[in-house]
């Protein structure tokens, strides 16, 4: 609406101008500078709203079985230093009954309620209520990486989530990127599978 309106006041001010030869400076050379002067600016307006517009996009979701893997593309998701990365299940309504970090070293992780966790590959390395676990979402955020003995160096690592919704269970992985620029989204939602032909086809990276 103010891109319109803004060509549409350039074009309407040349008019005028140009039927009124009394108004001051109408020049010839005055009569093409200001529409193009408006075009430009409302370029320049066009590029910033879509930019706020992009920086906005707080919120990216799947289906169920595209998190799940079964469209042939593991999913990501991706953490920053600045601010935490939320991943959700409450849309799908299922329940975190566990979940495995494989490299602690550059990640913290937190939930909305009681969960079973597992660090690492150690099978004693857990924590957590491992009997009453009913966290909905998941927290994660990049930090400087903690020298853990044992641990390689890793440009990624991975997130398994076992959840528990309408009497089945679930198993999700996700491929946990490092971001170092500003946040792009602040929560990624997994949603229940929609039942039309296609839904579970392989969700862009």
């Amino acid at each position: 609406m103010v891109i319109s309106f803004l060509s549409i006041f350039g074009i309407s001010t040349f008019a005028t101008m140009k039927n009124n030869p009394k108004l001051s400076g109408n020049t010839p050379h005055n009569s093409y500078f200001l529409p193009i002067a408006s075009l430009i600016f409302s370029v320049a307006m066009f590029l910033l709203v879509g930019r706020a517009v992009a920086n906005n996009a707080v919120l990216r979701s799947m289906f169920s079985c595209q998190a799940q893997g079964l469209g042939g593309l593991i999913p990501t998701i991706k953490i920053w230093y600045q601010e935490g990365t939320n991943l959700s299940f409450i849309p799908a309504g299922e329940v975190i009954k566990k979940v495995w970090l494989n490299d602690p070293s550059q990640v913290t992780i937190d939930f909305d309620g009681p969960v079973c966790m597992q660090f690492g590959q150690q099978a004693n390395a857990s924590g957590g209520d491992c009997k009453n676990s009913a966290a909905n979402v998941i927290q994660l955020r990049r930090i400087a990486k903690l020298d853990i003995p044992g641990l390689p160096p890793t440009s990624n690592t991975l997130l398994t989530v076992v959840t528990e919704g309408q009497g089945k269970n679930k198993l999700y992985t996700f491929r946990v990127l490092y971001g170092t620029d500003n946040p792009e989204y602040h929560t990624l939602a997994i949603f229940p599978d929609s039942g039309q032909e296609g839904s579970c086809a392989r969700v862009g990276q």
